[in-house]
């Protein structure tokens, strides 16, 4: 069996994993590798640092805890021959999970796995050493941890940084009844799967930070963690901050959730369950994903994509005791619970100087003990790997990669049946209709309202109002009440903007045009079950008439949310920034 180049050929490990570059004896040593690189922009992030000093707070004992792309640190530990080794322990058959979806022949899917299986024997160690440990509740009482992070020296005018804190939970160490993990979700969604969720909802309105981190729950690992906190909070704020997210949870503990809430987040949970939309991603592969949370830990995969039994258990217990199912998750899987972890990140102007001061002493230590045929070995492979970067792949190379040819394609164009009614019932409104064979009886529907005539200066605040349109309330409802309507109604109302640029009529095909000729829309978009189209229309009449655009403090709360996430953004992904703009031009 021939061998893939990636565990066969250390040039492969060398540029895409690490390697030692040098062109000339007198230049200094350095690492490259396309993973060492990455993972070097990565632990440049104050979100990605929050997030991993989070994760290994709370899995201190197991795999999690432990960080999968690699410390730029270690990266450089690890050898051909590891990697090599590792790839033929874990990435064998004897350890993977086989899926099909379609209609195809259930004969020549075994024919398939033969061809491929045929090839390999066994490797009994391969499942054996792939298990994950049960991380145990151990902490005796909440763990607090502080780590810097990375910034430039603003100097005595710049704005201070701030602080980035985190509170998180281990909420189990033993695997949850279906029951329990169906409560989760909808408990999470009312602790913050909205902005007038009251978790959410109090941490942003209580301006000790910018933006929300964590995210509430997650449950894709074996065993799930619950995460909140605040980015761009004041250092004297973090214990306000963590004492806010405790005092909050302990009023749901003590009030519960009103009837409303329930019925809002319980109906949009089920809706998503029961629609199973994928959108344009193949849905063979979303059963797949989905069954994956439990097979990969060979546990039934069916048992991910059951939730009817489960939900009518919950419903029982939601209509004999109403939000005491909730009230005792929170107060067992969270405040009485001790496996907590603070995670405070605090930042440093001399962090990334000492990190590459660092590393500059650790390879000059290595090239003082190399020998002068070893240097000499660096700069031979450093120009191979260079000319191997440069050279084009032959064309057998090329030709071993799936591709389409014209024959491939369909030459009809597919048509779609569309009905259009211009001044639909005399309103003045163009009604597109599309009946489609099985929506499962829901209604997807969109609302565009044409706003070209705004200047090109106002275009800008498009992105701004939409949301305002959404979090500020409309009518006689306030942000919680309208939420609460669209959830307990409708599977999901949104406000978005669609801005296409067009050409002068005359202008040149094909020419870059001046860039100031738009169609501007808001796009109201929402979907029901088809019983309920009627209040899904009266939700977008309310929202585009009457929202509410006069709640200052609501408003301020956005652009400083906005802000952060632009400033994350251009720290974690700058090249996407610089594309935006290149793209604007």
């Amino acid at each position: 069996r021939k061998r893939m180049r990636a565990i066969s050929d250390p040039m492969v490990h060398a540029q895409e994993g690490w390697h030692l570059e040098l062109e000339n004896v007198e230049d200094p040593l350095t690492y490259k590798g396309v993973v060492y690189n990455e993972m070097k922009g990565v632990y440049s992030s104050p979100d990605s640092l929050l997030q991993r000093e989070a994760q290994q707070s709370i899995f201190p004992d197991n795999a999690y805890g432990v960080d999968s792309g690699g410390d730029p640190v270690d990266i450089p530990n690890l050898s051909f021959e590891q990697f090599a080794a590792f790839h033929a322990k874990f990435y064998h058959p004897a350890n993977s999970r086989i899926f099909f979806a379609g209609d195809d022949d259930v004969a020549e899917r075994l024919e398939i796995m033969a061809e491929y299986l045929g090839d390999f024997d066994a490797s009994p160690e391969s499942k054996p050493g792939s298990a994950i440990e049960w991380q145990k509740k151990r902490y005796e009482e909440p763990v607090k941890v502080r780590h810097p992070y990375p910034v430039s020296d603003k100097g005595a005018d710049g704005q201070p940084d701030t602080h980035l804190m985190q509170v998180n939970w281990l909420m189990n160490d033993k695997q949850l009844t279906p029951k329990e993990e169906i409560t989760s979700t909808v408990l999470d969604h009312l602790l913050m799967g909205t902005t007038s969720s009251i978790l959410r909802k109090t941490l942003m309105e209580s301006g000790l930070g910018d933006a929300i981190t964590g995210g509430g729950l997650a449950n894709e690992l074996m065993q799930g963690t619950f995460s909140v906190g605040l980015k761009g909070v004041k250092p004297e704020n973090v214990d306000t901050v963590e004492n806010l997210i405790v005092d909050t949870l302990k009023k749901v503990v003590e009030e519960g959730f009103t009837e409303d809430a329930i019925a809002a987040s319980m109906n949009t949970i089920e809706f998503d369950m029961r629609e199973f939309n994928t959108g344009s991603f193949p849905k063979g592969l979303s059963l797949m994903l989905g069954s994956m949370r439990e097979w990969v830990y060979d546990r039934n995969p069916t048992d991910a994509l059951k939730f009817e039994e489960p939900l009518a258990e919950l419903k029982e217990s939601i209509a004999q005791d109403g939000s005491k199912v909730f009230q005792v998750m929170v107060k067992e899987f969270l405040l009485e619970n001790s496996h907590r972890t603070t995670v405070e990140m605090f930042p440093s102007t001399t962090l990334e100087e000492e990190q590459l001061t660092e590393e500059k002493d650790r390879l000059a230590k290595i090239k003082e003990s190399l020998k002068e045929e070893d240097l000499q070995s660096i700069i031979d492979t450093t120009a191979k790997l260079k000319k191997l970067q440069a050279a084009e792949d032959s064309p057998e190379a090329r030709g071993t990669i799936p591709s389409l040819d014209l024959a491939d394609l369909r030459r009809e164009v597919t048509e779609y049946p569309i009905d259009v009614t211009d001044n639909e019932a005399d309103s003045g409104v163009t009604v597109v209709r599309h009946e489609l064979g099985s929506t499962s009886g829901i209604t997807y529907a969109k609302l565009a309202v044409d706003v070209s005539d705004i200047s090109l200066e106002d275009v800008a605040l498009l992105p701004l109002l939409t949301r305002i349109m959404m979090e500020t309330g409309a009518g006689e409802y306030d942000s919680v009440a309208l939420s609460r309507r669209i959830g307990t109604h409708t599977g999901g109302v949104s406000v978005s903007t669609m801005i296409s640029g067009v050409n002068k009529e005359g202008s040149t095909p094909g020419v870059v045009g001046e860039g100031e000729h738009f169609v501007s829309k808001i796009l109201i978009s929402g979907k029901s079950t088809s019983d309920k189209t009627e209040e899904l229309f009266s939700i977008f009449d309310l929202i585009l008439r009457d929202a509410n655009l006069d709640s200052q403090a609501k408003i301020i709360e956005m652009l400083r949310e906005s802000k952060s996430r632009g400033e994350s953004t251009v720290q974690g992904s700058g090249h996407a920034v610089a594309n935006a703009r290149i793209r604007s031009r």
